[in-house]
């Protein structure tokens, strides 16, 4: 028999952020992933604190960016590799209703520390931007396939995970521990992402689920060293690929990539540049979404020794940080949840 402090199902960037957390604290644990959630591994990695559609603020991003930035880098540390990629994002401007728009906003004493007031002309002859760009701050890009790989082999050679499914119907819980196979643990925290569906503890938690495809292309000329938001994401990964994305589906959860996504992102994406590319890689992930826009974390309601930390949407890298931090301080030190991502704010 095996003891821990933790048992956590799932190695995306919640589980990671977690399993964090519980190393910095000196604390056991052992992680079960099998890989079928591809959210984080697909995603762009971005990390922007300003909604770009509507020029409002992000949740709480003063607070995540803080707790976020430091994290990684401690995690470039541990792992010895090259994780976050500082890069502004710009914004492109479809008409001068849109640059004024941007002017109001970037004035706003919760916007003006993320938003530049500089109007940035375009210089680059690939790229179709008659009215320019507005600049977002304190933006950038953590390299997610790259850290997952890594931290699973970091946990690899520790002995700290097993690359597997895990078995709900297994899993024997007590009132002062919980029990998987030859495993006991003081707790257990599911950060399946998506796969939450299969969980017969969480799935009646109202996680939607929206499915993203992204294209990797290969684009010698468009030579672009910054993020490009317009109706999609342009995002530079070097070596002249660049990542595109991302669609939104509601109705298909699987993985399978479509023709129909190809062709519209590649519509939208010859409407902002007019070089040459070619498609190199196509993607699909689903996102774990919920319908306030906020996490899913928190304790069962008749096992309290059972937690879910979930939800993070399309915004995982700069969330997963400040919930797992906000769930750790929960169960080890009985602080509250933040009453906009406990999960008991769903029982009204």
């Amino acid at each position: 028999m095996k003891i821990v402090d933790y048992i956590i199902v799932g190695c995306g960037l919640a589980g990671i952020a977690f399993c964090e957390q519980l190393r910095a604290t000196g604390k056991d644990y052992v992680v079960f992933d099998n890989k079928s959630q591809q959210s984080s591994r697909v995603a762009a990695g971005l990390y922007n604190p300003v909604i770009l559609k509507r020029f409002t603020k992000v949740w709480r991003a003063k607070e995540q960016l803080e707790l976020a930035l430091p994290k990684y880098k401690t995690l470039e540390q541990l792992l010895a590799i090259k994780l976050n990629h500082k890069l502004p994002i710009y914004r492109k401007f479809a008409s001068i209703e849109e640059q004024n728009e941007w002017f109001v906003a970037s004035d706003k004493p919760v916007l003006n520390q993320f938003l530049s007031v500089d109007l940035i002309h375009n210089s680059n002859v690939s790229i179709n931007a008659k009215y320019g760009f507005g600049e977002v701050l304190h933006s950038g890009r953590i390299n997610t396939s790259q850290l997952i790989s890594s931290y699973s082999s970091y946990l690899l050679n520790n002995g700290q995970i097993e690359q597997d499914a895990f078995q709900y119907d297994l899993l024997d819980i007590q009132s002062d521990y919980v029990q998987y196979k030859d495993l006991r643990a003081k707790y257990i925290v599911f950060a399946e992402g998506f796969g939450i569906s299969k969980n017969p503890f969480f799935n009646t938690l109202p996680l939607n689920g929206t499915k993203g495809e992204m294209l990797t292309i290969s684009a010698p000329k468009l030579k672009m060293d910054f993020i490009l938001k317009s109706s999609v994401f342009i995002v530079p990964l070097g070596e002249d690929l660049y990542w595109v994305g991302s669609t939104y589906e509601w109705e298909d959860k699987t993985h399978d990539t479509t023709n129909e996504a190809k062709v519209a992102l590649v519509d939208k994406l010859k409407q902002i540049i007019n070089c040459e590319f070619d498609i190199v890689n196509q993607v699909a992930g689903i996102r774990p979404t919920t319908k306030d826009r906020r996490p899913l974390v928190g304790s069962h309601s008749e096992y309290n020794r059972m937690f879910v930390l979930n939800g993070l949407g399309s915004r995982g890298v700069m969330m997963s940080p400040y919930v797992a931090n906000q769930l750790y301080n929960y169960i080890e030190n009985g602080e509250p949840l933040d009453k906009e991502i406990d999960i008991k704010r769903l029982d009204k």
